[in-house]
């Protein structure tokens, strides 16, 4: 099931680090921001984590809950949020069910060859579990406060 801007959120199930259980209605009554980004430890997916935990307070006070989703194993994600004290989860989804239901999963040309990978995307859902706005391929420069600015709106909405 594909995900629609002003839908609610189809039925999923993952589990976070810290074994937080994340549903399409786990996070109902706050909004609720999914960033997809292609693997832990390589340079734009650490400098998009950090501009997040670095912002992570402003998230909170507008009322909403971050979640960073990757193809990456648990202990991968363990050692990632350690290393950059990260202070929300992020979702192993190592079987791609998120990132096929978010329509994440690309074809792109890495030193030549053709590889499946991540295309990194934000994902904004509102408190009643609807699907809001959708940022896809997006550059990690500016992205965040773009992010923060959208879930401000939405506060000031509800």
């Amino acid at each position: 099931m594909a995900i629609v801007v002003n839908k609610p959120l189809p039925e999923f199930e993952a589990i976070a680090t810290g074994d937080v259980k994340v549903t399409n209605t786990s996070h109902l009554g706050q909004a609720l921001v999914l960033y997809f980004y292609p693997k832990d430890n390589t340079p734009g997916c650490t400098t998009e984590a950090m501009q997040f935990r670095d912002k992570y307070k402003d998230f909170v006070k507008a009322g909403a809950v971050v979640y960073g989703v990757s193809r990456d194993n648990m202990t991968s994600h363990d050692a990632f949020k350690s290393k950059l004290e990260l202070p929300f989860e992020l979702i192993a989804d190592t079987e791609e069910k998120m990132c096929h239901m978010f329509g994440v999963v690309k074809n792109k040309i890495m030193y030549g060859k053709k590889v499946k990978g991540i295309e990194r995307s934000t994902f904004l859902v509102n408190a009643d579990g609807i699907l809001v706005q959708e940022w896809r391929g997006l550059k990690v420069p500016g992205h965040v406060e773009e992010v923060l600015k959208a879930v401000k709106v939405l506060k000031k909405a509800a």
